[in-house]
């Protein structure tokens, strides 16, 4: 009989895409030790969902081509199966899980039709629509959520707290909301109060008590007292599934192995990280704003006069607003026109201390490097740990989704950055970045406490995910948990 596999359901995007893979790459690889004790290792089939716009279609291209080669080679574990396109609404306002939801009879047909036994599902968070396939199928069903403990919480506590009085209270922005292990959130700091993404959390609060477990991209030592509060059943959240925190779950580019077999020229840096080898150490601050953010005049100038003042170094990444025409359900910023965004003169008067940067660029080498004293950040998760991962303190600029939570967390509870004041409808004004990049690179008091605390941060992340740490030990559950389940039935265990 062949050995078993477990199947990933991944979301298209870039950042849950190759999040997922790379988390079950762990999973993988210590299946893999286990089997030298006796144990049965796993693959891993990948369910390729094609995304619902062009726009998409190359950076997971990408992503998924840069995942595989993390496999240093040894990519035998791993299969790619590209689900067939399907018909969908091309209004922007179609949400995401409802895209995933139409490929229900390709998922069961692909999952069916494998000629490994499946041992699990793992589902990324918006694929939790298509729980009830599995459970057609008879499988185990884990989620993978690519967020905070503090949103996942604030998910599944959602059911229980949203109500018209709840909805009230963020769109009028007052109060604040009890998370457990967390202080008072102020409602201003609570994800986007959209009605229909709030009701997607509660759907996914109730959806996520169908798992076996929740596979989380975080770790203990980030974030000790959701997850603390997350371990104990009960409550708001019912008989809640096992949480299982495996992070940081990064996507390093592995360097080159140096052997005699790899005789293929390195590429050349980067021209932004060339641009940082001329910088001092730490004098850098680095304004970048995920696959998504982009800027118009009016915040760009705001900016540019923000960061002259400052008087301090800078490497931005500046993205135009998406094309006008066409839908997205996830619009992709252009490239900036520098001459149409930034104030006359901005770049003749800075040449010498900043640089701006109208395209992609290469985010997590630039934290790396030690010229970077500071990053300005959307507070995407990934980019967040991977500024945790490098030591780097920020200045948190929220802009979507539940990113005013996770900026919350950093200045409140982590203490790893210096308070941006955002207004409505995510403005920053030129005085206030002023003031935050003078906190976050001068001599503050705050400024200093966030380094202290993010070099603190950059330890215990490290220390998490080597073998003896707290996330080596949950991935070692997890699979132990796969493998036990697998195990029960095919023994013929109907409890499983």
């Amino acid at each position: 009989m062949p050995s078993p596999t477990v199947v990933l359901l991944p979301m298209w995007a870039p950042g849950h895409f190759s999040s997922m893979l790379e988390a079950c790459k762990r999973l993988l690889q210590c299946s893999r030790r286990s089997a030298g004790g006796g144990t049965e290792a796993f693959s891993l089939t990948v369910l390729v969902m094609p995304p619902p716009m062009d726009s998409i279609t190359t950076a997971l291209t990408s992503s998924e081509a840069s995942s595989s080669q993390l496999t240093s080679g040894d990519d035998v574990g791993i299969i790619f199966h590209h689900l067939p396109a399907v018909e969908h609404p091309t209004d922007r306002s179609v949400y995401p899980s409802d895209y995933i939801r139409l490929f229900a009879p390709h998922v069961k047909e692909a999952i069916a039709g494998l000629a490994a036994p499946v041992a699990a599902v793992v589902f990324d968070f918006f694929a939790t629509t298509l729980l009830d396939v599995v459970h057609d199928l008879a499988l185990p069903a884990y989620v993978y959520f690519t967020s905070t403990g503090a949103t996942l919480a604030f998910m599944l506590r959602s059911p229980a707290i949203y109500d018209k009085e709840f909805a009230a209270r963020l769109q009028e922005k007052q109060g604040t909301v009890d998370l457990p292990g967390m202080p008072p959130v102020p409602v201003t700091s609570m994800p986007s109060p959209e009605q229909n993404d709030y009701a997607w959390f509660v759907y996914y609060g109730r959806r996520f008590m169908e798992a076996r477990g929740i596979i989380v991209n975080t770790a203990t030592e980030l974030e000790p007292g959701v997850l603390a509060s997350l371990a104990v059943p009960g409550g708001d959240r019912g008989g809640a599934p096992p949480v299982y925190p495996i992070g940081p779950v990064l996507s390093q580019k592995p360097p080159r192995s140096g052997s005699a077999t790899d005789r293929s020229p390195a590429p050349p840096p980067h021209e932004c990280v060339r641009w940082l080898d001329g910088q001092r150490p730490a004098s850098v601050v680095f304004l970048c704003f995920g696959s998504m953010g982009w800027m118009d005049a009016r915040q760009a100038r705001e900016v540019a006069t923000g960061l002259e003042r400052s008087g301090h170094s800078f490497l931005w990444v500046l993205r135009g607003p998406p094309p006008a025409a066409g839908a997205s359900l996830y619009p992709t910023p252009t490239d900036a026109d520098l001459g149409d965004l930034l104030p006359d003169g901005f770049l003749e008067r800075t040449k010498w201390t900043g640089l701006v940067w109208p395209s992609w660029a290469p985010q997590s080498e630039i934290l790396a490097h030690a010229s970077v004293g500071g990053f300005v950040t959307h507070c995407g998760w990934n980019s967040v740990l991977e500024s945790l991962w490098h030591g780097v303190p920020m200045a948190p600029w929220p802009m979507y989704a539940e990113q005013p939570l996770n900026a919350f967390e950093l200045v409140a509870c982590m203490g790893v950055a210096v308070e941006l004041g955002v207004r409505d409808s995510f403005f920053v004004e030129a005085a206030e970045l002023e003031r935050a990049v003078r906190g976050l690179m001068g001599g503050s008091e705050e400024g200093r406490k966030a380094r202290e605390k993010a070099m603190a941060m950059m330890a215990a992340c490290r220390k998490a995910v080597e073998e003896g740490g707290s996330s080596y030990a949950a991935v070692q559950e997890v699979v132990q948990d796969i493998l036990r389940s697998y195990g029960s039935s095919r023994d013929g265990d109907s409890t499983e």
